[in-house]
């Protein structure tokens, strides 16, 4: 899944709100579910990454250890230079990959029909 985010850019870009409104109309509701899919991304990232560090886990002391911890330091590295969960959700809900939908504006629409 890490690989999956190794395109987006890692620096803070300055975005117009007009194009966060879209599919919202509502620029706080955009934001609040971006925040829901960085918390999402945020999960899933680190329980990616603790898979694979418990491959790591033994309780034997052996002559590998050194090695094996540098193994972990490059994986975990890795895992800090992807971009932030913030990041990778803001992009994904402007290029509309984002699956959302607002129950209460759905019942408004089906009582004004």
């Amino acid at each position: 899944m890490a690989n999956n985010y190794q395109n987006i850019t890692n620096t803070t870009i300055a975005r117009d709100f007009n194009a966060l409104e879209k599919g919202t109309d509502n620029i706080y509701e955009s934001i609040a579910i971006i925040s829901k899919r960085a918390n999402q991304i945020s999960a899933q990232l680190k329980e990616e990454l603790h898979a694979k560090l418990d491959e790591f886990n033994n309780d034997s002391d052996t002559l590998e250890e050194v090695f094996e911890n540098r193994e972990q330091i490059e994986i975990s590295m890795a895992y800090e230079r992807l971009p932030k969960p913030t990041l990778i959700a803001t992009e994904e809900f402007l290029a509309g990959k984002v699956y959302h939908r607002n129950p209460e504006r759905e019942k408004r629409l089906a009582e004004g029909n």
